[in-house]
């Protein structure tokens, strides 16, 4: 194990079949720090949302997962964990781009492209989160995709400037326990108004897809339990989607 200067342990891969499986599974053999950080330089099965892919060359990106024990938040709740960590890496990647935008839940965009992803998988003690493991794809200096993906984007290509993989990781590391404290401190509003502000076609009409086909409609609202609220242009109804039950177009 590494520490790093906020003294948070670090534990580094060359290679791993999932950053989340891992610690995971060094979890339910020890007991571990709130804080504790798994990284890998390459992932044979790196996983996304639902069953979603995550690929990535080997070396070339950030791919790490953070260990937390959030206190006092319903299982019900929980989506605040996702919109804590986007805003962390928006906030992170705000000092290296312009245009870097949380597409909904929880996919960070650099205009029309894809920059980032998270898995965070929750552990419950009843009706509570007992833990949470923050799952992190973060393109960082790749510059080749396979054509299958259909937007991906690097920070390296839009800054055409090579990143430091632990400089970023710190920064982003801050980035999240700044709202993270705030979150204990009771400032939830606040992180849940800024994430609204920060989300991709925030404001504004837009084209969306459900089963029924497509429609036009504008973000009215993210309910607490990670909910798209849409309203639509035409009949100003209001319509509400879990995750995979709605495309943006």
């Amino acid at each position: 194990m590494e520490q790093l200067s906020n003294d948070r342990q670090i534990i580094r891969l060359e290679e791993t079949e999932s950053t989340n499986s891992y610690l995971r599974d060094l979890l339910k053999s020890q007991h571990l720090e709130e804080g504790s950080v798994v990284v890998a330089d390459f992932q044979t099965a790196g996983r996304g949302q639902v069953g979603n892919s995550w690929y990535s060359d080997k070396g070339d990106n950030l791919l790490f997962s953070l260990l937390i024990y959030p206190t006092g938040i319903p299982a019900n709740e929980q989506f605040i964990i996702s919109r804590m960590v986007s805003l962390a890496i928006k906030n992170t990647l705000d000092q290296f781009a312009d245009d870097i935008r949380i597409k909904w839940p929880n996919d960070i965009y650099w205009k029309e492209k894809k920059i980032a992803g998270i898995l965070i998988e929750n552990s419950l003690q009843g009706k509570i989160i007992e833990n949470s493991i923050i799952g992190i794809g973060l393109n960082l200096n790749q510059q080749i995709f396979p054509v299958e993906l259909p937007n991906p984007v690097s920070l390296r290509q839009i800054t055409a400037t090579e990143q430091d993989k632990n400089y970023i990781l710190d920064l982003l590391l801050k980035e999240f326990f700044l709202l993270y404290r705030s979150l204990q401190q009771g400032e939830k509003q606040v992180i849940e108004d800024e994430y609204m502000l920060d989300l991709y076609r925030a404001n504004g009409y837009y084209w969306y897809e459900d089963a029924n086909g497509r429609f036009q409609a504008e973000i009215d609202n993210v309910l607490p339990s990670g909910h798209l609220v849409l309203r639509t242009l035409d009949t100003n109804e209001e319509r509400i989607y879990a995750f995979k039950e709605v495309q943006f177009i």
